[in-house]
């Protein structure tokens, strides 16, 4: 899976640079990584894209993110917590009109994680905790 994470190399951000960011652009490259995770965990060259696509909406529609939440959320550091409660209670100003407010905003949460440690190339932990959330 580290292979899918790291097909492009990622500027080097540091630490202090990567907090710094807004929660909303977090989750904004969260979104991306997490998408990527899961359509390379679902792929099988038997299904065609339609059927492909249907069933990664399970997983990374907002209520999707909040039920594969609930699997990690004992696992997370304090700082990854933090991050996750960032993203969570960041203003967006909009929710999908097929989405609980809720679960959306959980979701952006978990968006903002994956695009932390992303850009920090923690690459085994987002391996880790992908694990668990679909395993």
């Amino acid at each position: 899976m580290e292979e899918n994470l790291n097909f492009l190399e990622v500027k080097n951000y540091s630490e202090a640079e990567v907090r710094e960011l807004s929660p909303l652009a977090l989750a904004y490259i969260g979104d991306a990584c997490f998408e990527i995770l899961v359509r390379s965990e679902i792929l099988d060259l038997r299904k065609n894209p339609n059927k492909l696509h249907r069933e990664s909406i399970k997983y990374v529609r907002a209520k999707g993110q909040r039920e594969l939440f609930e699997k990690i959320e004992d696992l997370l550091t304090e700082d990854e917590y933090r991050i996750f409660k960032r993203g969570r209670n960041a203003k967006s100003h909009t929710v999908p009109k097929n989405a609980d407010p809720i679960d959306y905003r959980i979701a952006t949460g978990v968006e903002a994680l994956f695009g932390y440690l992303y850009l920090l190339k923690r690459y085994d932990r987002i391996r880790d905790l992908f694990k668990e959330m679909i395993g």
